[in-house]
């Protein structure tokens, strides 16, 4: 599979530098964090929590934060695998200019890549709607558990948000802290469904892609416009486009080159191939 044109192709374009990465969930599994889609390329059934209901609900922030509060212990535990490793090894050797991830887990910089722009957010950070005060995810962790003395849930399913999966009886007695500045709602510092991402952040990433010499999309199937503009713009402007990911995406027409491969084996191949010049 690794020694084809596909993946020489891909080689080549690295080789070059310049080359700006657009990760999706899919680099994630192998952390141990689902996807929205998986190898078929079928959407998991997921109901995201919709701005619109966190903000115009306390019963929906209670079951929001009781499901979250689970979820992030996965979000927490869960280690850079080979692909994220690989990423900020090409940064390292300077062939990579930048990361735009559609990812919320944090999983790029503890990897150790240093230009990466969370486009969707991050959920190590909770935000507060009235005041903006940005705190870390285990400062509110500690709270939560505070306020929640021996409260436990049976998780049935961690979703690809970061959230657990918990019966709705579950979640009536859990207790939910506002913001210690002014009283404010707190959400995770991500973008919700019913959310655009910020304007300027849009900006940044398309002056990003605009500059690179090649983008690369590892794991992510494109079906939201969110990450999809970037590779319609790359290839408005002729920036060659590689696509791997397991399964069909949206953007395989704007791509010079498709490889359906496993990420964490693909990258560490293509680190291998590289060499130590770099």
């Amino acid at each position: 599979m690794l020694a084809g044109p596909p993946f020489g192709a891909l080689v080549d374009l690295v080789a070059g530098g310049g080359v700006v990465i657009l990760s999706g969930a899919g680099l994630s599994t192998e952390s141990g964090i689902p996807d929205y889609r998986g190898p078929s390329g079928l959407a998991r059934r997921v109901t995201p929590m919709t701005y619109q209901a966190f903000v115009g609900s306390a019963a929906a922030r209670r079951r929001f934060w009781a499901r979250s509060h689970q979820g992030w212990r996965h979000i927490a535990r869960a280690v850079p695998n080979a692909g994220h490793h690989a990423v900020a090894e090409l940064e390292r050797h300077g062939l990579v200019a930048g990361v735009i991830t559609q990812n919320v887990d944090g999983l790029h910089q503890t990897a150790g890549a240093q230009h990466v722009i969370e486009l969707h957010g991050g959920l190590g950070r909770v935000a507060c709607l009235a005041c903006g005060q940005r705190t870390s995810r285990e400062t509110l962790d500690r709270r939560l558990r505070a306020s929640n003395p021996g409260w436990e849930a049976r998780v049935t399913r961690i979703n690809p948000d970061g959230d657990a999966v918990l019966a709705d009886d579950q979640a009536e007695g859990f207790r939910v802290v506002d913001c210690q500045e002014c009283g404010g709602l707190l959400k995770p510092d991500v973008v919700f469904f019913g959310e655009n991402v910020p304007r300027p952040r849009v900006e940044e990433c398309y002056a990003l892609t605009e500059r690179a010499d090649a983008l690369v999309v590892l794991g992510s199937s494109l079906t939201v416009m969110s990450g999809y503009r970037f590779v319609r713009r790359a290839a408005k402007l002729a920036i060659p486009v590689v696509i791997i990911n397991q399964g069909p995406t949206r953007g395989d027409d704007h791509a010079l080159v498709t490889l359906d491969a496993p990420l964490g084996s693909t990258l560490t191949a293509l680190l291998a191939w590289l060499g130590p010049a770099h």
